[in-house]
């Protein structure tokens, strides 16, 4: 026998087992069966990428990181989404519509009631929304605008992105949307599940564990932002917008203020000028803007002023 038969077909013991101790197919070894399943099933022989386990362990955070921001990155090049508005505003202002229907049963509820303290004030909470409303239709009309820019072919690489959830966030990919236009939504894992509001392009939905990656995800195609009245988030991706133009680390962006009573009250730019927090110059790295044209208005005049072809 020539050493590739010797290969092909290896001497066996008189037990049947080959020489490296796997049992013969023909041969049957329930224990080594076992042992062989305890080896197949173990997470050490998972293969990495494949290994839900290690790939969700705090070790395996910085792997995570990268592979959130390439996904997202890739995915959005595939889609030729170069440049960006970002969009973001309250998610518990609704459409005029359910509002005022909430509004009535609110009133139905206290009126019924009339000394129940706290039906009052869901009620004076329903009436303020109400109010609000018009904002979700400024977030529409603009999403609609930027949606036809795009759909048109006059900023075919421009595209509204939004965090994806409910409220002013819907509304400004709903306009896209009924605008025709591809529209992007950044959504978050949280520990209450927000499902995307479903106006968002389906092949554009990304969702994130990391918020860090999703802000940067915001920032690095943004050629403007725009702020509706809103809480914590909207804050949130404000003030560190307004951060990373004051100190440089992006270059200047319009940024919009929608509703300027609501604004100048809960961000008293004054004060923090008075208290000298602040230089002068950063009063104006943002302006206010009542309707949906005239924050594309604003935007496009920034662009006019600062020689940015994208706006013109």
């Amino acid at each position: 026998m020539t050493a590739s038969d010797e290969e092909r077909n290896p001497r066996r013991d008189p037990d049947g087992r080959a020489p490296t101790g796997v049992p013969a197919p023909h041969i049957p070894d329930l224990a080594a069966a076992k042992r062989l399943q305890a080896i197949l099933s173990s997470p050490s022989y998972r293969k990495a990428d494949e290994d839900i386990d290690f790939l969700a362990s705090a070790n395996a955070r910085g792997p995570r990181l990268e592979l959130e921001y390439l996904k997202a990155e890739l995915l959005l090049r595939r889609h030729g989404v170069t440049d960006t508005i970002v969009v973001f505003g309250s998610t518990r202002i609704v459409e005029p519509g359910l509002a005022e229907r909430r509004h009535a049963e609110a009133q139905a509820l206290a009126s019924a009631d009339p000394d129940d303290a706290a039906l009052a004030s869901k009620l004076a909470a329903a009436k303020r929304a109400c109010e609000n409303s018009r904002y979700y239709e400024i977030a529409r009309e603009f999403g609609a605008l930027v949606g036809a820019a795009r759909a048109s072919g006059d900023q075919p690489r421009l595209a509204i992105v939004t965090g994806g959830g409910p409220g002013i966030m819907e509304a400004a990919n709903r306009g896209a949307f009924e605008a025709g236009a591809e529209t992007v939504g950044l959504n978050i894992t949280l520990p209450h599940e927000q499902l995307p509001n479903t106006y968002v392009t389906p092949s554009l939905c990304l969702r994130f564990r990391y918020f860090a990656l999703r802000k940067l995800h915001f920032m690095l195609r943004a050629r403007a932002l725009v702020a509706f009245p809103g809480g914590f988030g909207t804050f949130d991706e404000l003030f560190e917008t307004l951060t990373l133009v004051q100190t440089g680390k992006v270059k200047p962006i319009p940024i919009i203020l929608v509703g300027e009573a609501y604004w100048r009250r809960a961000f008293d730019i004054d004060f923090l000028l008075d208290e000298g927090v602040i230089d002068p110059p950063d009063r104006h790295l943002f302006r206010y803007a009542e309707t949906a044209p005239a924050i594309w208005n604003e935007i496009r005049s920034w662009g006019r002023r600062n020689e940015d072809l994208l706006f013109e």
